[in-house]
């Protein structure tokens, strides 16, 4: 037993047993009105639910995201009926809501989404509360040096994903001790038993060789639950995991530790499963028990635009890579906010966020090789707008963490995420470390902003306008130096382009970004010796893709685009391009892009070898204006 430690009265553990019967009830109405749902799954995880809403956390029900109040992640997010139904005793939702659940346009959805104001991040994809619950309790020790508390409760069967592991480590590694990890082992997945069942030892094993306090408890015994949450309050400079032994379907005779019933309404069986559980409760009207009061001891924080504490530096004509340039721009960044965070998977030499790291130590996160809990763990620091963060690693490593990009759009996160090392052109290294598919990828994401830019001034502007964008946005950065071909008082916007080149005579416009960019540019000046001139454009982002300016470069050339990048075709510049242009029959787009995997080898070699070169930009020319 802690230290400490009050054991509650009969009348308050008897409240609390009372009160998780009555998030089973009210878990079970609702998914039978809605005929679909998971009320085994809530039921059993009702006991730790009752004790953290109504003993443990502290929080503000009239203001659920209060900046100090305690933080919960629902990470089994197929149990959001029980979530929900806290909320209902907790007196923010009426009772009658919950009969609404699933309902189209109704915000009580089928997994809990931050549509609701005691949401903050979307859950129901396995695996990613943990790293996010990590990034809030970072957040919470050492940026905000505050009191809240973070809860996350994980299913038994989402534990073997790889995710879980990686937060595990992360949490351990920078001694969280302000979270608390509650594995509900119900022994039953969806299908079939998970694969340690009730083999409450191992599960404990495991957690403690990664350096957490593990404590094995009944999950259905309101005392031990509550005698276990105390004792994680007392623990330091360790997480806590409450390993708790339950079992799908509690208290539903008939149904209780049986397969076959995940994801299933109770049907004929509702009837008399509630007046079962209804007669276990003593007192069925208000239960009197308000929550604990936040501690407010969060710093306030402006809520003002943050902008570069200088602009950017680069001499016309001067090269530097982009990837540097995203270090300088971030470093300025936080020179001029405390707001600014930065993370990075063990590449911070290359994606240069170390220039940010050497700045700002205290506000650098090494998250290490581990890109899923990357995100998430960005995703939590950024969660209440507690900070604004930035996560890099080489592009292609964000493909493993799509999922937590994913859910992070319909989480409404406001992340920054760059990528470094992109195309054929980053050369020797070879194709596994070539984001060829990375803006595909993005481009897919619904609340994603894209920014590609050119060269060292048009880099900083984008990580400067993505500071203050609201969405998910990936920041494209280039290996290889760019010539500055933008003043440092360029002005830029998202969803607007630049006309690099033009004239009155041009036949032809061509549209590239990055190293593309550069080889366009090449390819005109060769060209204009020739008398065939060509327009080249900018699209700086490439969603939103400036629509206009490329259809007035394509009107003001005949209808003759043609798109180069050093991506594969398929989700890239040449068809957003398309995108724009796909309305009118009066031009053609011929997108020149990486059509096979590429080997190791000088990165201008590859490019040519791959049709992305000046010279290819000129063949194309060429054979277009016939």
């Amino acid at each position: 037993m802690a230290d400490g430690y009050h054991r509650p009265d009969q009348k308050r553990l008897q409240t609390l047993r009372d009160i998780a019967n009555k998030l089973r009830v009210h878990s079970i109405d609702a998914t039978t009105a809605a005929n679909s749902g998971h009320p085994t799954s809530c039921c059993s995880a009702a006991e730790i639910m009752s004790v953290l809403f109504f003993h443990e956390m502290r929080y503000e029900v009239s203001s659920p995201r209060h900046p100090a109040s305690d933080r919960f992640i629902l990470s089994k997010g197929h149990a959001a009926p029980v979530l929900y139904a806290a909320w209902v005793e907790a007196g923010l939702i009426d009772k009658g809501e919950l009969l609404k659940l699933r309902q189209h346009g109704h915000e009580l959805e089928g997994h809990p989404t931050p549509k609701l104001s005691f949401v903050d991040v979307a859950t129901g994809s396995l695996g990613h509360g943990l790293s996010i619950g990590a990034g809030m309790a970072y957040t919470g020790k050492y940026f905000d040096k505050a009191s809240y508390r973070t809860y996350v409760m994980i299913g038994d069967g989402e534990s073997a994903e790889g995710s879980v592991w990686e937060a595990v480590n992360f949490a351990s590694h920078y001694k969280l001790d302000n979270l608390v990890a509650i594995f509900d082992i119900n022994r039953l997945g969806q299908s079939e038993p998970a694969p340690l069942q009730h083999d409450m030892d191992t599960y404990r094993k495991r957690l403690e060789s990664f350096g957490w306090h593990a404590i094995v408890i009944d999950g259905h015994d309101i005392e031990a639950i509550c005698r276990a949450l105390h004792d994680a309050k007392a623990t330091t400079d360790r997480p806590t995991a409450l390993v708790a032994k339950t079992y799908k379907g509690q208290g539903v005779s008939g149904v209780v530790d049986l397969e076959n019933w995940h994801g299933k309404p109770l049907g004929a069986k509702t009837e008399e499963a509630l007046k079962e559980i209804r007669g276990r409760i003593s007192n069925p009207g208000p239960h009197g028990i308000t929550p604990q009061p936040v501690i407010d001891d969060v710093p306030k924080h402006s809520t003002d635009p943050v902008k570069l504490s200088s602009p950017p530096d680069y001499p016309l004509g001067g090269k530097f890579a982009t990837r540097k340039a995203y270090g300088n721009g971030l470093k300025k960044l936080g020179d001029s906010d405390r707001r600014v965070v930065a993370m990075d998977g063990d590449t911070k030499n290359s994606t240069f966020s170390l220039t940010f790291k050497k700045a700002h130590p205290d506000r650098y996160v090494e998250c290490f090789i581990a890109e899923q809990n990357l995100v998430g763990v960005a995703m939590g620091c950024a969660c209440r707008d507690r900070t604004i963060a930035f996560a890099s690693t080489f592009s292609a490593f964000f493909s493993r963490a799509y999922d937590q990009i994913r859910m992070g759009a319909i989480s409404q996160s406001n992340v920054n995420l760059v990528g470094s090392h992109v195309g054929c052109s980053i050369g020797e290294d070879g194709p596994s470390q070539m984001a060829l598919e990375d803006i595909a990828m993005m481009r897919a994401v619904a609340t994603c902003t894209v920014f590609y830019p050119s060269d060292g001034v048009s880099c900083e502007r984008a990580v400067e306008l993505a500071a203050n964008t609201k969405g998910i946005c990936f920041i494209r950065t280039s290996r290889p130096d760019t010539e500055t071909i933008y003043s440092a008082e360029e002005v830029f916007e998202v969803g607007k382009g630049k006309v690099v080149r033009s004239s009155d005579k041009d036949v032809v416009t061509v549209i590239g970004a990055g190293v593309t960019l550069q080889e366009a540019t090449r390819a005109a000046e060769q060209l204009a010796k020739e008398g065939i001139h060509i327009r080249v454009v900018d699209p700086f982002t490439i969603k939103p893709i400036d629509a206009a300016l490329l259809n007035e470069s394509a009107s003001a050339t005949g209808g003759k685009v043609i798109t180069v990048e050093d991506h594969y075709p398929e989700g890239g510049i040449g068809d957003a391009v398309a995108d724009a242009l796909g309305h009118r029959a009066d031009v053609i787009v011929q997108r020149l892009a990486v059509r096979k995997i590429p080997g190791s080898g000088p990165g201008s070699v590859l490019m040519d070898e791959h049709g992305i070169s000046a010279r290819a930009i000129i063949e194309a020319v060429k054979k277009m204006v016939g």
